[in-house]
């Protein structure tokens, strides 16, 4: 990466609902500080600039246009940046050229993309090409799958300090999860869909719990299609709308690392709904729900109020029963999910990765196999995120 680019990473995007958020996340956080330079990008200067103005972001950050479907200003912005930051999705649609001009010009990358099929695609035409040219490609830096991957690192961190080997099985719970859903994430999944019906070998890649882990396959996984009976919590839980995309970013987490969880890792996501016949009830209906689809799901560029990403929130259990031990640990938020956690997130990945992993050679990525316990310290000490052991 040239050392003599000029931000250290741009916001692309940042006139987007999400984007706005990162902007002002980092404009109240970072404002002056000469340690961290970054920019702001989109295909209209009257709309960051509005932006700008509205959230009276200081003169010094400059604006840089760029269409997602014009390589020479896409390849202009690499030219001055590190890394680019992009909240632009459905990536599938927008994201195709920006990670291809990434992986030429060993540009950093990272993104909130939770599909699971393009992000197959992008490993498969551009994973050698990012080791040879140094750009490190990090996917998925928001809700999904930050929480969940860095969750499961952190319970093994644990597990392996107790017990000296780290465990075959994980099982996270989601206890608490108060807040809307992304019109992004809406989108991602309509475009998710609507692919299916070119091509079918897409659901392969989307069945399949390894399916971003290059090739490796591991053992039979628990189900987490169905309400089941939690016999260690004593509950009943029920699907987790986000365990088909943060599964399969664990697992390849773990085949980057050298399969520290093991080859035979087992892991399994589930939404606690409660006990006895009540909880039993409330997974039924958990499990017949579709959180993101539908015709009121949110559209792109929409979001919630002030108010009420501030009072969301979430809570997500871990643990490992192993040689007759419990061993648990959460993750928290202090915000909403979807956009007051999520961009928070985002900003300190693309701070995290290129101010803190130079010794991180090119390739494509996740959160826990990138950027790991360096990302928990940042994540812990400025984005309202808790790592705890229970």
């Amino acid at each position: 990466m040239s050392a003599d680019k000029k931000f250290d990473f741009v916001v692309y995007g940042a006139s987007g609902f999400t984007g706005r958020l990162v902007v002002e996340y980092l404009n109240s956080k970072y404002s002056g500080d000469t340690n961290i330079s970054w920019a702001m990008a989109g295909r209209s200067i009257d709309k960051l600039n509005k932006v700008k103005d509205d959230l009276g972001i200081e003169d010094s950050i400059q604006l840089i246009e760029v269409d997602s479907n014009n390589i020479d200003s896409i390849n202009l912005m690499m030219s001055k940046t590190k890394c680019v930051l992009t909240t632009v999705g459905p990536y599938q649609l927008y994201g195709n050229d920006i990670v291809k001009s990434c992986v030429e010009t060993g540009t950093d990358y990272v993104d909130l993309c939770g599909e699971p099929g393009w992000m197959h695609e992008i490993i498969s035409n551009h994973g050698e090409k990012a080791k040879e040219t140094g750009a490190r490609i990090v996917f998925s830096c928001g809700f999904d799958s930050i929480p969940f991957d860095l969750g499961v690192l952190f319970l093994q961190n644990e597990v392996k300090k107790q017990l000296g080997k780290t465990a075959h099985k994980v099982r996270s719970r989601v206890r608490v999860m108060e807040g809307e859903f992304s019109g992004g994430t809406a989108a991602s999944f309509g475009a998710t869909m609507a692919s299916l019906k070119t091509n079918p070998e897409l659901l392969n890649v989307l069945a399949n719990p390894f399916s971003l882990s290059e090739g490796f396959q591991g053992p039979q996984q628990e189900n987490d299609s169905k309400p089941i009976y939690d016999d260690t919590l004593g509950v009943w839980v029920a699907p987790f709308f986000m365990a088909p995309i943060n599964t399969k970013n664990i697992h390849r987490s773990n085949m980057l690392l050298g399969h520290l969880y093991g080859e035979d890792f087992l892991y399994n996501e589930m939404w606690i709904s409660g006990p006895g016949d009540e909880g039993k009830e409330i997974a039924k209906i958990i499990a017949s729900a579709n959180p993101i689809g539908g015709p009121d799901a949110p559209k792109p560029g929409e979001g919630p109020s002030r108010e009420s990403r501030e009072n969301g929130k979430y809570d997500v259990l871990f643990y490992a029963d192993i040689d007759n031990k419990i061993i648990s640990t959460s993750v928290a938020g202090d915000m909403d999910p979807g956009y007051g956690s999520t961009s928070k997130m985002i900003a300190e990945s693309a701070i995290c990765l290129v101010k803190e992993c130079e010794d991180l050679s090119g390739g494509i990525y996740t959160p826990a196999s990138s950027m790991g316990t360096r990302l928990i310290d940042r994540l812990i000490a400025n984005a309202g995120l808790t790592f705890n052991i229970e």
